[in-house]
């Protein structure tokens, strides 16, 4: 650490020694150069303010042409988004029809059931009936076939009695015939 000592020394000397570094030029001399230098700065940091405000203003500009690039960007997007709503839109008509369809094909193929309901309840009255004059074919039938077996059984009858008689008639002929046979060769 420096002593006060050593501080005043410095002060007092540092002008001298900073004369010297400048080479030979006097105090004064120096003293004009660094207030032409700081004045040569102002007008160069004047000059870098004016460049920076044209800057901003370019800036500015920019901006603002960016803005109006992005508006004009939004309103197209805008745009692009109505024709897609407008598309949705259609689509939404359409799929509306497409359901009216649908309804009106569920009710034309209700009708259409319907009617081939109909069809079948009427096929099926009329198998009813097909049914009702098998029933009674069959009765007929039936009727006609107990005739025709008392017709059989009669004609049976009649045919065994035939046949008894027919045997009985053999029987009498042979005999009779023996009989006569007998009768006329040798019986006596």
């Amino acid at each position: 650490m420096l002593a006060q000592e050593d501080i005043e020394f410095i002060k007092a000397h540092l002008a001298g020694w900073l004369a010297e570094l400048s080479l030979g030029r006097p105090p004064v001399v120096y003293e004009i150069e660094l207030h032409e230098r700081m004045v040569r700065v102002e007008e160069e940091l004047k000059h870098q303010r004016d460049l920076m405000r044209q800057g901003f203003e370019r800036m500015d500009e920019r901006f603002a042409v960016m803005d109006q690039r992005f508006e004009a960007m939004r309103e197209d997007i805008n745009r692009r988004f109505e024709a897609v709503d407008q598309r949705f839109e259609a689509i939404d008509k359409r799929f509306e029809a497409v359901d009216q369809r649908f309804i009106e094909l569920r009710q034309d193929m209700n009708r259409r059931f319907e009617a081939v309901d109909q069809r079948f309840e009427a096929i099926d009255k009329r198998f009813e009936a097909v049914d009702k004059r098998f029933i009674e074919l069959r009765q007929d039938m039936d009727k006609r076939f107990e005739a025709m077996d008392k017709r059989f059984e009669r004609l049976e009858r009649r045919l065994d009695r035939f046949m008894l008689w027919s045997f009985g008639l053999y029987v009498t002929g042979i005999g009779a015939v023996l009989g006569v046979l007998w009768h006329f060769l040798g019986g006596k």
